[in-house]
């Protein structure tokens, strides 16, 4: 197929294909989704991105604020910060799905090339263990401390081991599924995790008192007054660090709306989604103050325990909702985070379905959760891990986003799949199937990203002092990888044929031929010519 039929597919859609059954295994993997398959509209990719942040795990990182010291409304200003910010780099991530009808680790081969592609599945793999076990530790918590303030159940570790493996088994069952399945889920867990926000904020209304003040108070010590802006800075990035994770999974659900849809509506679904994960995150912010207040021993930095803490304050009638919550939100973070990772391991992987590779990755990541919880204490690392996950990944997305810029938005779906079908050659094989360029500008900027971290108490990188305890890890990496990605296209052009017939913009291009696509499924005599300009 050529560059140009391919292209000319996504616009001359047929007739869209019945639904398949909640309960039809899906059998896409991460081969470009038919026209006639792609059903889904913008409204059911805000479902899934907002289903699968408006839940339990999303208020345990909204409750960061308050245990880094801040008063209520600091950790306010922080959260809007930091969803707001993280809204802003995530939702152009959207538009690789309905462009090429496949997931955003596969994009990713047109600007790090056929083998660099692997980077988006190492980014999507930490992500997808990262949030999951997050899901699962807090839901599996809430339900064994739900269940003993109800029935008196003791809280032993048979019990969270029970509660571990039931919750995990019911959310790989709900991916080996697939998406239709997932997207069922999400519609539930939305409506519903929403409603019994609301009867928390009934629940807590009481007990609220906004003008809770922190430490950073007017009678605080010098020193502890020096801590306000890292404290304040690193709040706001462990929750920029939720919307950003959605960045490798936005193309496993946006691949299923149509070519054709107004881009303008993908990016909005995307921020949209984002912008209301303030009602869970306002929640574990506002809670997370009442148990400083009332519990305090529940938010000690040495030994944090969100859960415990919200059922020691909450109302002998809001255990219940606080258990169906743990349950319907654990659900859909779990799913959104692993399902996109088997989906993606499955071309990493080509001898694994995408059944196989999502049972597999499933398997890792629970024997993941039981090690962090019963055999080191992973737990109170998650600002850690939250944070190193946003900086590596950021980098990938500027490079993805400034690329698909400068290609104005153009790519060829067939040899963006070279990789999963184990072929060599095509537009987007440069160096060996490397894109050193892309990956230049991401790794420096990754570990420039990395030195300069400053989690207090947490991690501090090499150079995390230099800015007065400040961390400006993020801030720093985004302009590296900017800079450096597009410095390097310029400086070292890459194939006109890369680009689409209206040419770069702002890169330069060097005419040089393309390497025949060669390799299974291709035979000498029937390979796809060389490519070159006048193509």
């Amino acid at each position: 197929m050529s560059s140009q039929h391919s292209q000319h597919s996504q616009h001359s859609q047929p007739a869209p294909s019945p639904a398949p059954s909640l309960t039809e295994v899906e059998a896409h993997g991460v081969e470009r989704i038919p026209d006639a398959d792609r059903t889904a509209s913008p409204l059911d990719l805000f479902r899934l991105a907002f289903g699968g942040a408006n839940t339990f795990s999303t208020c345990v990182l909204g409750a960061f604020p308050i245990l880094f010291g801040l008063s209520f409304w600091q950790g306010l200003a922080a959260t809007l910060l930091g969803v707001v910010a993280g809204a802003l780099i995530l939702c152009p991530m959207a538009v690789f799905g309905p462009v090429n009808g496949t997931n955003n680790a596969v994009a990713s081969s047109a600007h790090l090339g056929v083998h660099g592609r692997v980077v988006g599945s190492f980014l999507s793999l930490l992500t997808a263990i990262a949030f999951f076990s997050i899901s699962v530790w807090s839901s599996g918590d809430a339900l064994v401390g739900g269940a003993h303030r109800l029935f008196g159940l003791e809280r032993s570790t048979l019990s969270y081991v029970v509660a571990y493996a039931l919750f995990a088994v019911l959310v790989l069952a709900v991916c080996v599924y697939g998406f239709r399945f997932m997207l069922f889920v999400n519609k539930v867990a939305v409506a519903s995790a929403s409603v019994l926000f609301v009867l928390g904020a009934i629940a807590f209304a009481g007990d609220f008192d906004p003008s809770y003040a922190g430490v950073f108070t007017a009678s605080a010590d010098a020193a502890t007054k020096s801590m306000f802006w890292p404290s304040f800075i690193g709040a706001a990035l462990i929750v920029l660090s939720n919307p950003v994770s959605f960045g490798a999974f936005l193309g496993d659900w946006s691949r299923y709306i149509p070519a054709d849809a107004p881009r303008r509506r993908v990016v909005g679904a995307a921020f949209l989604s984002q912008i209301a994960t303030l009602l869970p995150f306002v929640f574990g912010l506002a809670t997370a103050s009442i148990i400083a207040a009332k519990a305090p021993k529940y938010v000690d930095p040495a030994a944090p325990d969100f859960v415990g803490g919200l059922l020691a304050i909450s109302p002998g009638w809001f255990f219940l909702p606080v258990c169906l919550l743990a349950l319907i939100g654990g659900m859909s973070t779990g799913t959104t985070s692993l399902y996109g990772t088997g989906l993606d391991f499955s071309s990493v992987f080509p001898r694994l379905s995408r059944v196989q590779a999502t049972v597999l990755v499933g398997v890792l990541s629970i024997a993941f959760i039981f090690i962090g919880r019963f055999g080191l204490d992973l737990v109170q690392s998650i600002s850690t891990f939250a944070t190193m996950i946003i900086t590596c990944t950021t980098p990938w997305m500027v490079v993805m986003m400034l690329g698909f810029w400068t290609r104005r938005g153009w790519y060829d779906p067939d040899a963006l799949q070279v990789f999963n079908r184990r072929q060599r050659g095509g537009r987007y094989w440069f160096s060996h199937g490397w894109n050193w360029r892309g990956m230049t500008a991401w790794w420096v900027s990754a570990v420039i990203g990395v030195l300069f971290t400053n989690i207090p108490g947490q991690f501090v990188g090499p150079l995390g002092d230099l800015a007065n305890g400040v961390d400006i890890s993020l801030p720093l990496s985004l302009a590296v990888a900017a800079a450096l990605f597009l410095t390097l296209l310029r400086l070292f052009p890459e194939p006109r044929a890369a680009y689409g017939p209206d040419g770069p913009r702002l890169a330069r291009t060097v005419d040089v031929p393309v390497p025949p696509i060669t390799g299974p499924g291709t035979e000498p005599d029937t390979a796809r010519p060389a490519a070159t300009a006048a193509s």
